[in-house]
């Protein structure tokens, strides 16, 4: 079944080096995505001085999308040498993944007067094709203070439209859960606060070792399942 979801990805703990790492999380699923002949586009990212990500949003959609990825949402914990570190040693960081599926318009009751709606300048990562015109989108929903965005289509309604179908999905996702608050509550029974100690997964470099700590299973080989070689562990939970 062809199916469409919005994946977040979030840096946690650990500075820079997590922006790194959710950076890494974001090429794994955009190789795999590619291997498994799905559409991925980015809608909306915030990176860091060393071009890693502090978050990042993208539209995936394929064959089966939300099955395979919703066993990724949680926390994410790396352990390795930074390149930034003169000393060797190893450091821990985090980064958070929520998966979010597409919501049909008619499930969500959304009042244009509750929205607050921005235009900037647009731009793919790495600051590249940045527009003359304001064509990015920024939503604010305002009784929940749920803000999204989009900049990847080149239209200012096209973005526009974009915005409101993530929109649509977290406000979706905060009525089925019945949270109270706003969208931070939501994504914390998700993904956790993005602590240490929270964690789905861990990649130990040192060690060449992935555990993950739901099913403790392990795994080898860390550079080929970061190049989009996440089928292994996706069968681990079939």
């Amino acid at each position: 079944m062809v199916q469409k979801v919005i994946l977040e990805i979030r840096a946690g703990a650990g500075g820079d080096e997590a922006g790194i790492f959710a950076g890494d999380l974001a090429r794994m699923y955009q190789k795999y995505a590619a291997q498994k002949g799905w559409r991925f586009s980015i809608i909306d990212f915030n990176q860091n001085d060393l071009g890693g990500y502090k978050n990042l949003s993208a539209e995936v959609a394929g064959e089966n999308v939300y099955e395979i990825l919703k066993y990724e949402i949680g926390v994410h914990r790396v352990q390795r040498i930074p390149k930034t570190e003169k000393g060797g040693r190893v450091h821990t960081s985090t980064a958070s993944v929520a998966v979010l599926p597409e919501v049909e318009a008619k499930e969500v009751n959304l009042n244009l007067g509750d929205l607050e709606i921005t235009f900037s300048r647009g731009g793919g990562p790495g600051g590249q094709n940045v527009n003359k015109v304001e064509t990015a989108v920024r939503v604010l929903h305002k009784p929940t203070g749920i803000v999204v965005a989009s900049r990847s289509e080149r239209s200012q309604h096209a973005n526009r439209e974009k915005a409101m179908e993530i929109l649509r999905a977290k406000l979706y996702e905060e009525q089925r859960r019945q949270a109270v608050g706003s969208i931070t509550e939501l994504r914390r029974e998700q993904i956790g606060s993005a602590e240490r100690s929270e964690k789905i997964r861990t990649y130990n470099f040192p060690e060449d070792r992935i555990t993950d700590h739901r099913i403790g299973k392990k795994f080898h080989n860390i550079e080929k399942i970061l190049d989009g070689n996440l089928d292994p562990i996706v069968k681990a939970f079939s």
